[in-house]
């Protein structure tokens, strides 16, 4: 019986052309799924980044500007920049959405604790929902410092 298996040499002719089909409807499936998920943006994303001017204030009541761009520096509309106490302190954590340039101004009432001549407040921005944008960087703090 075993005999009669290794002297039939039919079936190795069928395996070459099985595995040439098998791979080409592998690849043909590949290309078409490929192509599916081409057009799905929320696989990639762009870093967002918070521009304050000034970024050197003094203690007391003042607007803030804030432009947020993405990573090609292009303004972004819709995202939320938000201004809390870092070692200077704001009374409330202010939080204002961009408007279509990109740009929002923020009033902030800054103190510096006693015998500090200097501190930060920490700037966030949350980028706008349904997009594909991110803000998983440190965004540059505003200093506070105390004239003489």
């Amino acid at each position: 019986m075993f005999d009669t298996f290794r002297s039939d040499t039919r079936a190795i002719e069928g395996l070459p052309v099985r595995l040439v089909v098998a791979l080409v409807v592998g690849v043909a499936s590949m290309s078409v799924m490929l192509n599916m998920l081409s057009g799905v943006q929320g696989l990639a994303t762009s870093e967002l980044d918070v521009k304050p001017s000034p970024d050197v204030v003094g203690p007391g009541a003042q607007d803030l500007d804030f432009t947020v761009v993405d990573h090609k520096g292009n303004p972004v509309e819709g995202a939320t920049v938000i201004v809390k106490s870092g070692t200077a302190d704001v009374e409330t954590v202010e939080a204002e959405k961009t408007g279509g340039d990109g740009t929002v101004s923020i009033n902030v009432d800054v103190d510096l604790g006693a015998n500090r001549e200097d501190g930060t407040l920490v700037v966030d921005v949350k980028p706008p929902a349904g997009s594909s944008f991110v803000d998983r960087r440190e965004n540059t703090n505003i200093l506070v410092v105390r004239s003489k």
